[in-house]
């Protein structure tokens, strides 16, 4: 597990050998969180436990300013 990215007191990881599509899973303050970060239709979460809507909403903020440099951090852990 890599973290690549930190917000809000969440960790954005992702898993060396995981699979595709791109994805980024987020933990932290008793929950988490699955974001695909590609696709035609662009982010999409894919499940959340325990993160309230509010932080669910920044959380996605978050992931959408940051996409193309979580790509490239998806790109180095599994090239």
């Amino acid at each position: 597990m890599v973290t690549v990215h930190r917000a809000y007191g969440f960790r954005f990881v992702m898993y060396a050998n995981d699979h595709s599509p791109a994805h980024v899973h987020i933990c932290g303050q008793g929950g988490e969180a699955k974001i695909t970060l590609g696709g035609s239709q662009g982010l999409t979460l894919d499940w959340a436990i325990g993160i309230s809507r509010a932080d669910l909403r920044r959380i996605m903020e978050e992931t959408e300013l940051e996409r193309e440099r979580l790509m490239e951090a998806w790109r180095t852990v599994h090239d």
